[in-house]
């Protein structure tokens, strides 16, 4: 069975190290097999803003309540072709594959802001169908992002805190949300300060990690830990 895989990716310079990951990503599983499909959030000029325009249905001309909306849009196929484009990407997939550099503790604007519309009421989430039951369950996820700080200071003692705390809102609040099971974070630490060599090693970690990524168990996320 071919695993159907979704990279979700956003950085504004194409020259970034997690550019150079989501290239490299890319190419290991095409090359593994896997049948593959992107979303570069960048190169598409992805607008990040909910409103009217996430839908050509419209459910209250008077007052904007975009659950509702959603959840009509959802009933007639209301949605936007740029929307209803990405939600049937994680409709196809097996694992979903977010790129991202950790900018204040959580995901950059366009990637949140990418949640925020394609993450859809009705047509992902709703009804009950949350967690365990939800829409997605069976599918799984994976953060792969970088940091500023070194290792150490992402450790329980150090001064920014455990990361697995800081990326629970992202991995229990979005993605276990919706029903995904979460794999182990790829998480590369400060390589502005690496050298080249060191840099490529990280991406050839991580292109080995992505060869055997379809025998891999997903964490717990509430007690997963350094």
């Amino acid at each position: 069975m071919v695993m159907k895989i979704l990279l979700v990716y956003w950085h504004p310079e194409p020259q970034s190290f997690n550019h150079a990951m989501f290239s490299r990503a890319t190419k290991a599983l095409e090359d593994a097999g896997w049948d593959v499909k992107t979303s570069d959030l960048q190169a598409m000029a992805f607008d990040p803003v909910s409103g009217r325009g996430n839908f050509t249905s419209v459910n209250d001309p008077d007052f904007l309540k975009l659950q509702l909306e959603e959840l009509h849009a959802t009933e007639v196929g209301g949605f936007s072709a740029e929307v209803e484009q990405e939600i049937q990407k994680i409709e196809w997939c097996d694992l979903m594959i977010w790129q991202f550099p950790l900018w204040w503790f959580g995901l950059p604007a366009v990637l949140k802001g990418w949640v925020d519309r394609v993450f859809a009421m009705g047509r992902t989430y709703g009804g009950g169908r949350i967690y365990d039951e939800g829409v997605f369950s069976g599918k799984r996820a994976m953060l792969s992002l970088t940091t500023g700080g070194p290792a150490e200071a992402y450790t329980k003692e150090g001064f920014n805190g455990d990361i697995h705390a800081i990326l629970k809102p992202i991995h229990r609040g979005m993605l276990e949300f919706v029903g995904f099971d979460v794999l182990a974070p790829q998480i590369v630490y400060a390589p502005v300060r690496m050298s080249d060599e060191q840099r490529v090693q990280e991406l050839e970690k991580f292109a080995q990690r992505l060869t055997g990524i379809a025998g891999e168990a997903p964490i717990e996320v509430g007690r997963y830990t350094n």
